[in-house]
């Protein structure tokens, strides 16, 4: 199978550029976790805004504020992957920076380096949902807890958005330039060798050679 490196290193370029661009909306979004309360505030005829939506810095009800302390495990949490998201956007810009150097050298070991930073910048962005995951579940039971009756629940909405969306999407956009970047990179050494041993390297090899005959 005949595969163009220039194109493909096009594609994986959008692909990694993509990834990068989605990770950035979602922390710097305020919607990975939402919760509904309209039919609930209707019900008691509050003023109170009990509906709200949360990101890794802060949540918003009504106004946005900077996420209040939980408990001593929840708060590890959020520590833990408000630092593995931003660790995450540091790995995809050396690796960007390593495959455009790559593309141009025609390097192999810089190109393989390149699918090593993204493959290991999916695993923390893969860590760090897993952590916000565990820490949303450990935010629902406290508020479980704190409504004291679990038939109000039935009149909030709790769910993920679409911030947390953003973050799967480059989470696989991630995974797919590294993939790529260590398949591509053995087709670059193999280009390499059919370059030198092309038929006009080897008639240039061979004027050479008469001449030095001669």
């Amino acid at each position: 199978m005949r595969v163009n490196l220039g194109a493909l290193s096009l594609f994986v370029a959008l692909v990694g550029l993509s990834s990068f661009i989605f990770l950035v909306v979602a922390i710097a979004t305020d919607f990975w976790y939402i919760i509904d309360a309209s039919k609930l505030e209707a019900s008691q005829n509050g003023t109170d805004a009990l509906s709200s939506h949360s990101g890794l810095w802060r949540t918003c009800r009504g106004e946005c504020a900077g996420q209040r302390d939980r408990g001593s495990a929840a708060l590890h949490m959020h520590g833990t992957f408000v630092i593995l998201m931003p660790l995450s956007l540091i790995l995809m810009i050396f690796g960007g920076m390593t495959g455009f150097i790559s593309i141009l050298a025609r390097a192999y070991l810089l190109l393989l380096m390149t699918g090593l930073l993204f493959l290991f910048g999916a695993l923390v962005t893969l860590t760090g949902i897993s952590v916000y995951i565990a820490y949303s579940a450990a935010a629902f039971q406290e508020a479980v807890c704190l409504l004291r009756s679990k038939d109000l629940l039935v009149e909030i909405d709790i769910r993920f958005g679409w911030s947390l969306a953003l973050v799967w999407i480059s989470f696989v956009a991630e995974e797919l330039s590294g993939t790529l970047c260590h398949w591509a990179s053995p087709l670059y050494i193999l280009q390499q060798h059919k370059g030198h041993h092309s038929p006009t390297s080897v008639k240039h090899q061979n004027n050479f050679i008469s001449v030095s005959c001669v």
